[in-house]
């Protein structure tokens, strides 16, 4: 199984800047909304029975042998897709022996998505935001790139329904799984 070093960050990637576009979010319930999962079926934000929910929300993942969009590395906290969900992959078993369940979000289509799924051995559920219901339910940050518009790399925390921490911006992607795992420890339910 690859690990998050086996995808290493290109030296001098911007730092995304905190835009203030995500302080509206802690508090705010998780809308009534379901999302198509790489797992097979749909997942209902607003019915979620974990104690934890972690969702980290990323642009989106290449795919080997495609080029990535024009000027990618220059986007602040574009790049680093691949890295961020091998650190989750390898932290799985730490955030479920904390009572939190995990999930990736882009918006990418589930068939996509799948196709990362089964080549990195990710052993949790993605969701598909190609709607955008969530993004635009919550008004989470997004931007635009060769016609396409991604979401901000942005985690939020869910516990009782409600969006208890967020991490935002988050760079650098790599070391996402650590931070999420760190606050959970800290703020053990």
């Amino acid at each position: 199984m690859p690990q998050s070093t086996d995808f290493p960050l290109p030296a001098n990637l911007p730092e995304p800047l905190d835009d203030g576009a995500a302080k509206h979010l802690p508090g705010m319930a998780m809308p009534r909304l379901s999302l198509s999962s790489t797992a097979g079926g749909l997942v209902d934000l607003s019915a979620l029975t974990a104690p934890t929910s972690v969702f980290y929300c990323y642009p989106m993942t290449g795919v080997p042998g495609k080029p990535l969009p024009d000027g990618w590395d220059q986007i602040p906290g574009a790049r680093g897709c691949t890295p961020q969900t091998c650190g989750f992959r390898d932290r799985h078993q730490q955030l479920a022996a904390v009572n939190a369940r995990l999930y990736g979000v882009s918006t990418q289509s589930t068939e996509y998505q799948r196709e990362m799924v089964r080549r990195l051995n990710v052993p949790f559920e993605i969701l598909s935001d190609c709607e955008f219901k969530l993004s635009d339910a919550l008004r989470l940050p997004t931007f635009d790139v060769n016609q396409m518009r991604l979401m901000k790399r942005i985690t939020l925390i869910v516990r009782a329904g409600r969006i208890a921490h967020v991490f935002y911006p988050v760079f650098p992607p790599d070391k996402s799984a650590d931070a999420v795992l760190d606050w959970l420890k800290a703020h053990p339910m």
